[in-house]
């Protein structure tokens, strides 16, 4: 079984946490036994998610629109679509079985999504079948070549890290600024950008001014601006589309789970304890957005009509008419715990949770 680092990664709070830890667990256990850093394959890197009945209860971590039609992400390589306002879900094709934790479109039909030991996803039919672009033996392989012609400790003992370590660390998001430039990252100052939509993929960890290596839980493109947000309150901007990255001054120091970027061009960065920051212009000035709750954010969308919707980790839903400003609770917590949301297209909200996917009136 592989090893369970000691900080264990908490996305998007501590029952999310949980769950993650337990689905790596277990996909750990299906692994090859062979020790970490050996060099070996991990057996459910090679193998197809199971087609099931029962993929259709299973724990959803991420949905999103790619057009009209819904994707949902989970464990065990779980991926499932709807064409009907998440009514009712079909299974995808999907060439591994590790947990899958984010999803991510640029289009109707072209999204990326990412998951456990490393994995990066493709997909070109509007998420029905899936592509491995990158996996974390590959990604140990490509830090270590990496990190032979720079001089850069950090990024050495990053490098030995991964050797020693193996393809045991998660991603957490992905975002791309269109079909060609993206960025995805996870567990440790995990990090990895492509230009060519992800026919490759490059090692992007010494980019990053993240000397602690935080885990990185959310990263999202506006205009040719990037920005990432992590633990201990970790916000990051690029100004070049990811070519170099600056620390920005963050008024909270605990974790953020996610980012949102509105249609607007604001941002809200949301994490622990009920706490998310707002800004309006690219990162500069953030601003505490008062929710009105103690437990974590652990999801937040823009609605089809512009307003923005916050989830808690015991499911209040807060809802911002102001872009962000201000929120208020609508309605109160109940139902299995939030993991993502998204808005379908026939308006109503559709809930990614441990218990599966549901679907919720939108205010």
């Amino acid at each position: 079984m592989y090893a369970v680092a000691v900080r264990t990664p908490s996305r998007r709070g501590l029952a999310l946490a949980l769950c993650l830890w337990a689905v790596g667990s277990l996909a750990a256990a299906q692994a090859s036994p062979t020790p970490v850093g050996s060099g070996a394959v991990p057996r459910v890197l090679t193998q197809a998610a199971l087609q099931s009945p029962k993929a259709l209860q299973a724990a959803t971590l991420a949905v999103t629109r790619a057009g009209q039609r819904l994707v949902a992400v989970g464990e065990r390589g779980t991926v499932l679509w709807s064409d009907n306002a998440g009514q009712s879900w079909q299974q995808a094709q999907v060439p591994v079985q590790v947990t899958l934790t984010a999803v991510r479109f640029v289009n109707d039909r072209t999204g990326w999504a990412v998951g456990h030991l490393g994995v990066i996803l493709k997909t070109e039919d509007a998420g029905q079948t899936w592509a491995l672009q990158l996996d974390g033996v590959q990604a140990a392989q490509a830090v270590a070549t990496a990190a032979r012609t720079s001089t850069d400790e950090r990024v050495l003992r990053a490098a030995q890290r991964f050797a020693e370590e193996g393809p045991d660390k998660p991603f957490f998001d992905v975002d791309f600024s269109d079909t060609q430039n993206g960025l995805a990252v996870g567990a440790y100052n995990l990090a990895f950008a492509t230009v060519d939509g992800g026919k490759t993929w490059t090692p992007a960890l010494d980019r990053l001014p993240n000397a602690k290596s935080l885990h990185l839980y959310g990263v999202r493109y506006v205009g040719s601006n990037v920005f990432v947000a992590g633990e201990q309150g970790l916000l990051l901007k690029s100004a070049d589309a990811g070519a170099t990255f600056t620390a920005l001054t963050s008024p909270y120091k605990g974790s953020f789970f996610g980012l949102l970027a509105a249609r607007s061009g604001t941002l809200l960065a949301y994490g622990l304890r009920g706490n998310a920051l707002r800004s309006a212009d690219q990162g500069a000035h953030w601003d505490a957005v008062q929710t009105g709750v103690p437990v974590s954010i652990s999801a937040a969308v823009e609605l089809d009509g512009g307003a923005l919707a916050l989830l808690s980790q015991t499911g209040d839903l807060l809802l911002s008419r102001d872009d962000g400003r201000s929120v208020s609770k609508i309605a109160p917590p109940g139902g299995p715990l939030p993991a993502s949301g998204a808005a379908a297209a026939d308006g109503q909200l559709v809930l990614a949770s441990l218990r599966g996917l549901r679907r919720q009136k939108a205010p």
